[in-house]
């Protein structure tokens, strides 16, 4: 055996050991990816977000959300919505995280496109095999390092394609440079090193304007190839989706061609075959021709990529939901009633409670009119009022309500709850609090139905302004097409506005130095307090918890405050 022969053999064995290990490792993968699927279904995820990461995902939303009405960032915030958005989220690509976050952020106020989604919650529920399939597709469609699939894909916009006769010309004096060395070699070699030289500098140039875009460019390859992925599985309950797909899938026929020409596998060169194919790019400058017509397809069929996105987040969000619906102790489809204008709009719902709570307290209401919830500190008014307004978003974005019934008609829904000082822009806790008040009394002038939830009405100011703003406030919320709900420590409202509003309240048992609470709604207003009690509680000094008891049975007899501190 010659050393020649063996070293060969060397080659081709560690070539062949190297190929067995990949192609083990990449079964490995998948199967630790189907294991992760089948665990995850029906689980509460794990998964946490930094805020960077949710700008990018949120970003989708906020190039889609045109002008029709949204959940605000106020409501969003009050309501903890980026925690109930990780509580949902099974969601495998990029374009699913995307998707659900917009449809959290849009309800819909159709019934036609919260049946389409039933009908894929269904669907996906009730066929694992081919649940797993879809997802398996799905998580091809990878999210860039630094941004979403829609970010790489909608950073192309930018870019203006020009013309390509400069890289044409370059390729085309590069092919007469090897002719003139061939033909007269002792000068043709000058020419062909000229060229060379300025082909090189020209092509180093454009590359690094180019490159940012081709992140786009592999992730449209990705909706590209999951496309045909997903028509080959030939499942008829998605037949209208994979036919959308498919049409424009066409529209990119030319996008695909020669793509290999400017995308390197997996987004980096390695081997002698890509030096020597990049050789060949710097002198010919093929693959910045290739590019200028794969961006102008980009250009001309963004409509397409945007719908394929659409698609691929529906589906991958439809399939999460399904999961958020298992893991959840029970759950309802909400009923919409309809609302008849001039009539007090109303809603019932049974044994709701919050699905970010642990064991959570369920509670019953059916509301018409105004709602007032009185009650003592940590008494559960503020938790009460957020599962309200986000079972009415659950509701109309996701069809689905942790409930055992849900009865309302579509509602715009806001909310004032959870402000704080906005720093930025210097404004007060009080100033912040008005504002906000006062964009729901605008909304509230359109006579669609409108669910507004308000906490603590004007706590940034003094009780007597207090009481008289937030009662007349809220008297002008009292509208037939408005269902307010608002809690506050203000008893005096409770009498200001009885017929106007029912009284509700939550109250505590006081047990020794110890305030239990059961977390239950009444009817009625509050008729206990435990402010002063809970001071004792924390360790606060004796003698400051008992002249306050006093003080306040002074006040309640005489209505007068007596100093303090002489």
């Amino acid at each position: 055996m010659s050393e020649t022969t063996l070293w060969t053999g060397l080659i081709v064995i560690f070539v062949a050991v190297v190929f067995v290990t990949m192609f083990q490792e990449n079964k490995r993968r998948q199967r630790e990816f189907f294991q992760k699927i089948k665990k995850g279904w029906g689980q509460i995820p794990d998964r946490e977000y930094t805020w960077d990461k949710l700008e990018q995902i949120a970003q989708y939303y906020r190039e889609r959300k045109d002008d029709r009405f949204v959940i605000d960032d106020i409501t969003w915030n009050d309501l903890d919505m980026d925690r109930v958005f990780m509580l949902l989220n099974q969601t495998v690509s990029s374009p699913g995280e995307d998707y659900l976050y917009y449809m959290l952020r849009t309800p819909e106020f159709r019934e036609e496109k919260l049946a389409e989604k039933e009908q894929l919650y269904s669907f996906f529920r009730e066929h694992e095999k081919e649940r797993r399939k879809v997802q398996e597709i799905l998580a091809h469609i990878r999210k860039p390092p630094t941004a979403s699939v829609y970010q790489a894909i909608h950073v192309t916009k930018e870019y203006d394609a020009g013309k390509t006769w400069k890289q044409i010309l370059m390729c085309l004096a590069f092919v007469l440079s090897i002719a003139a060395f061939i033909a007269v070699p002792r000068y043709g070699v000058f020419v062909f090193l000229f060229v060379t030289c300025i082909n090189m500098g020209t092509y180093l140039k454009d590359k690094e304007v180019i490159n940012i875009y081709l992140t786009g460019f592999r992730c449209m390859l990705q909706l590209l190839n999951s496309a045909n992925s997903l028509n080959k599985l030939k499942m008829g309950e998605l037949h209208r989706y994979t036919e959308r797909l498919n049409a424009c899938v066409k529209e990119f026929s030319g996008f695909r061609k020669g793509a290999s020409l400017v995308l390197d596998r997996d987004g980096f060169a390695s081997g002698p075959e890509s030096f020597i194919l990049d050789y060949i790019r710097m002198m010919t400058h093929i693959d910045l021709i290739k590019f200028n017509s794969m961006m102008k397809a980009m250009k001309e069929h963004r409509a397409e990529a945007e719908e394929m996105l659409e698609i691929y987040g529906l589906l991958d969000a439809c399939i999460s939901i399904a999961s958020f619906r298992e893991a959840m102790p029970y759950y309802c489809v909400p009923e919409f009633t309809g609302y008849k204008k001039g009539s007090d709009v109303r809603m019932k719902v049974e044994n709701l409670y919050h699905p970010l709570i642990h064991e959570p307290v369920a509670n019953s209401i059916d509301a018409s009119g105004g709602i007032l919830v009185t009650g003592s500190n940590a008494s559960g008014k503020s938790t009460f009022l957020k599962n309200v307004a986000l079972n009415a978003i659950l509701a109309q974005t996701v069809n689905t309500c942790t409930a055992t019934k849900y009865a309302a008609p579509f509602f715009k829904i806001q909310t004032s709850m959870a402000l704080r000082d906005d720093l930025e822009s210097s404004e007060s806790y009080y100033i912040v609090e008005i504002k906000s008040l006062k964009r729901i009394l605008e909304e509230s002038r359109d006579e669609t139905p409108l669910l507004c939830i308000i906490d603590e009405v004007l706590r940034g100011t003094n009780t007597i302004e207090r009481i008289a703003a937030s009662s007349n406030i809220l008297a002008h919320l009292r509208k037939p097409h408005v269902l307010p709900f608002a809690a506050t420590h203000d008893i005096e409202l409770s009498y200001m506005l009885e017929g106007a509003y029912t009284n509700y309240h939550f109250e505590e048992e006081v047990k020794e130095d110890d305030v239990e609470f059961n977390y239950l709604l009444k009817k009625g207003r509050v008729t206990t307090r435990n402010a002063i009690r809970l001071l004792s509680m924390v360790g606060y000094d004796r003698a400051i918890v008992k002249e306050s008891e006093a003080a306040v049975a002074d006040f309640e007899s005489t209505g007068i405050w007596k100093k303090v501190g002489n």
